[in-house]
């Protein structure tokens, strides 16, 4: 990160400046790598050097550096002897033991978003004859994991956990058909030939942390880590068309970090997950919900764009038509968005009060209701937008959400405490504010966007009057 501040940022000239930069403003520790130039090699340290004798850096600076990294390092027992360390005493067995795969576990349910589950093809019937796995991440541990990662002692594929969740008697055929990027089709035909003799396809799509990741890191990445459009890589796409021919009823996985233009999957294909890169078990947990032992309840955390062309040029820092909170278009999916094999009605909103001054904290109540036929999650998402400002503030803002488990029939109430602080905007001059006016609240779990909906989504105006408040 260092080299980057003077030989890609351009921020200084040289690494002397770019390391007294970075020590006066706090970091602490750099990487302890080589900077080659022509005439020798140099280590961090040795930039330290070069800044104290240009006079941008002073030995007390990197005292107090050097006093903070060595205090946390103490506080680590990393001076001690190991038999009076608790962290020396802790056993992979433990590390490693079943309560913390149970968690990974439970990490991966809970952030599987189902995005389509079109004539309610999910939950699968675990009785199914048979049932076609195909797709260049079916099978594969690098997509279960994101970058800096731990290496699991066991991993779950999505091949694997299928197999582990359907009857004896189910047939389960495999077929990659391609990888993730390359452009060959040697493997369609048997892709082919297996989805003809299936019940059932389900197909694992996407890109992995080899295709985004941090700069230099996503090996095949078209531009050093970034991606340069948000399809399916390869041949993906092609792939699941021509499957799409031989059968309609597919199931549609999705591996990534990021949004993936998936347009043609969701104008044809019955039912789409979302699974990002979920961890060692994630083919358990993806299996949990494709075969109904999990009720999905994730959400988007961000939104999904039809195409790269919704989005302004990359070098635009305006953020207009970004994000959920300025993104005037239409997207693929929208953010908080998610689905479920149940239903839930949301009534009985309460504002209190609706008529507050500036400085009063304001308490939002729901009740949600369970009117589906599936016990599960709802998670239920608060936005405000300010409906008095002629400057521009985002088009609606998330202030909170909750997550709630409700049984078939079940009714819980939830509530939300606003402080002055959510209502405020950043004006043009630069500075935080909350000025009196009127603001729109809206709770819901976004299962159909974010559209009135008077199951989904209940929502209700404040009007707030006094004196502005101006925040640090």
């Amino acid at each position: 990160a260092i080299p980057n501040i003077y030989k890609d940022h351009k921020i200084v000239e040289t690494a002397a400046e770019a390391a007294a930069l970075a020590i006066n403003a706090g970091c602490d520790l750099f990487c302890n790598m080589f900077y080659a130039n022509p005439r020798r090699k140099k280590r961090y340290w040795q930039w330290m050097k070069d800044a104290i004798e240009m006079g941008l850096l002073t030995e007390e600076t990197i005292d107090k550096s050097v006093k903070r990294l060595f205090t946390a390092r103490f506080k680590l027992g990393m001076f001690d002897p190991p038999e009076v360390v608790k962290y020396q005493q802790i056993p992979f067995e433990v590390n490693d033991c079943e309560e913390h795969r149970q968690l990974a576990l439970k990490a991966a349910r809970e952030s599987i978003v189902l995005l389509k589950n079109e004539s309610k093809i999910l939950p699968l019937n675990k009785d199914i004859k048979s049932l076609a796995v195909i797709g260049p991440n079916a099978d594969s541990r690098s997509v279960l994991l994101g970058n800096y990662n731990g290496q699991p002692s066991k991993y779950i594929s999505f091949l694997q956990g299928i197999k582990m969740k359907v009857s004896s008697e189910t047939e389960v055929y495999f077929a990659k058909g391609c990888e993730i990027t390359d452009k060959s089709k040697e493997g369609f035909d048997e892709a082919i030939k297996i989805a003809k003799k299936s019940e059932v396809v389900i197909m694992v799509l996407g890109i992995s942390a080899k295709y985004e990741g941090e700069e230099g890191q996503a090996r095949e990445s078209e531009a050093m880590g970034d991606r340069v459009h948000m399809n399916l890589p390869g041949v993906q796409e092609d792939l699941l068309k021509i499957i799409y021919e031989t059968t309609k009823q597919i199931i549609v996985v999705l591996n990534s970090g990021s949004a993936l233009s998936v347009n043609f999957a969701k104008e044809n294909i019955p039912a789409i997950i979302q699974t990002w890169y979920p961890g060692e078990e994630g083919g358990t947990a993806t299996a949990d919900v494709i075969f109904g032992d999990y009720n999905p309840a994730g959400r988007l955390p961000i939104t999904f764009y039809k195409f790269v062309e919704q989005l302004p040029d990359f070098k635009d820092y305006s953020m207009e038509n970004r994000t959920y909170r300025y993104f005037k278009g239409e997207p693929l999916y929208s953010f908080g968005f998610g689905l479920s094999y149940t239903k839930f009605k949301y009534s009985n909103l309460e504002i209190n009060p609706v008529e507050a001054n500036t400085n009063k904290d304001i308490k939002v109540s729901v009740n949600i209701q369970n009117i589906g036929k599936y016990p599960g999650d709802e998670v239920a998402q608060l936005y405000i937008s300010n409906k008095s400002v002629s400057c521009r503030v985002p088009i609606r803002e998330l202030k909170g959400f909750k997550r709630i488990h409700l049984k078939v029939g079940e009714t819980k109430s939830i509530s939300f405490n606003l402080e002055p602080y959510n209502f405020s905007h950043v004006r043009e001059d630069g500075k935080r504010v909350l000025e009196p006016g009127k603001f729109n609240v809206s709770i819901g779990g976004c299962q159909s966007g974010f559209s009135e909906d008077n199951l989904n989504i209940v929502s209700g105006n404040l009007q707030l009057s006094g004196n502005v408040i101006e925040f640090e």
